[in-house]
């Protein structure tokens, strides 16, 4: 009797070609997607209420100690504090969110991708898609508010996908990187508790990324734009402002979060064939 054997090998051409591979399974990527979109909220109360009232607690923890009590004021004229800080805890919550489930995508799906082949990388992409869900729902909070304030966007509105992406990008480059180390090192993930809120603090969240500028300069300006978030936040809440664009931040930080989702993918690649060893 003749027997089929199907022989299935590491694909040639490191993590751009893993990208590639998802093309073949772009069906499979879609179900995981809307499984976690549909999992998340499933068998609780208030459902997609959830995902307004994370960002609008923390925009109003925001709006209340650095607004009122540290007294820090946009660099927008005629915009309120309340919505200068949700146009950057919106993304932020989007960004952390994506972050911490995508780190921790491997462990939670080891007991999958050690019986069955598809390509590994939909593991911690899946959240990052499926958190834009989350997000665009809360994009509903700076809709109200912006009816409430009487503020109406600029032109700059057309380049808002343009920092929404360095978001993304980010999100993915370093999911890709933790959720590798990880599953070897699973300190990383309990690290991950302490990281996050230095990089929430060091983020144009609570304050304009002009504040860098003027206390700093503008040589350590363009440095603190190689932190993705730093272009991607400012540039997104730019979007939304009448103000000037901050085109030179927004550059930098999408050059460095192209470098970021590269060096991810080849790392992952890298290590995907020890796995199925350490899961």
């Amino acid at each position: 009797m003749n027997m089929k054997v199907t022989v299935i090998e590491k694909s040639k051409g490191g993590g751009l070609a893993g990208l590639k591979k998802l093309l073949d399974y772009k069906d499979l990527f879609y179900y995981l997607v809307l499984r976690d979109v549909t999992v998340l909220y499933k068998q609780t109360i208030l459902g997609l209420t959830w995902a307004v009232l994370n960002p609008l607690f923390q925009i109003v923890i925001f709006s209340f100690i650095f607004g009122r009590l540290a007294g820090i004021k946009p660099d927008v004229e005629n915009m309120p504090y309340p919505l200068f800080s949700a146009l950057a805890v919106i993304p932020w919550t989007y960004f952390s969110s994506s972050l911490s489930t995508a780190s921790n995508s491997l462990i939670s799906s080891s007991s999958i991708f050690t019986k069955v082949y598809f390509p590994r990388l939909m593991i911690p992409l899946t959240p990052v898609v499926s958190k834009l869900f989350d997000f665009s729902i809360s994009l509903l909070i700076i809709c109200v508010m912006m009816i409430y304030y009487g503020y109406l966007p600029g032109s700059n509105l057309i380049l808002v996908f343009w920092p929404l992406l360095i978001i993304i990008i980010s999100s993915a480059g370093i999911g890709l990187w933790l959720s590798a180390l990880s599953l070897q090192y699973r300190d990383v993930r309990f690290a991950l508790g302490f990281v996050l809120p230095v990089l929430l603090y060091i983020a144009p969240v609570a304050f304009p990324a002009s504040l860098i500028k003027e206390k700093i300069g503008t040589t350590l300006y363009h440095i603190y734009a190689l932190y993705p978030l730093a272009g991607g936040i400012e540039g997104f809440r730019s979007s939304f402002t009448q103000s000037d664009f901050p085109f030179d931040l927004v550059v930098i930080s999408s050059m460095s979060a192209i470098l970021i989702l590269i060096s991810g993918l080849y790392y992952f690649r890298s290590m995907e064939k020890h796995f199925a060893d350490v899961a």
